[in-house]
């Protein structure tokens, strides 16, 4: 007998990024769609009826090949980066 997820609970995966920076997420066996920053894993999420508050640290989502702030394709957020750095100086 094996034992299944509650249908509540996918297990949720966000694949490596791929040449452009976007990441395939999936959802057991279907794919929701292709994300290209954390608010669109949210926003797939939301979209496939699955609330998962905290994408970042929810035990629900597998991060493969990069973390939530792994997103190579995005150029123009390396200005946020940079001020997120200049904030750590501050701590």
């Amino acid at each position: 007998m094996a034992t299944a997820h509650p249908p509540e609970h996918p297990h949720i995966v966000v694949h490596s990024p791929a040449l452009d920076g976007s990441r395939r997420v999936t959802s057991g066996a279907r794919t929701l769609g292709v994300a290209s920053h954390i608010d669109d894993v949210a926003e797939l999420l939301r979209l496939a009826d699955l609330y998962v508050t905290d994408v970042e640290d929810s035990d629900l989502v597998e991060w493969q090949g990069g973390g939530p702030e792994d997103w190579p394709g995005l150029h123009e957020h390396q200005e946020h980066q940079e001020h997120q750095e200049h904030h750590e100086h501050h701590g």
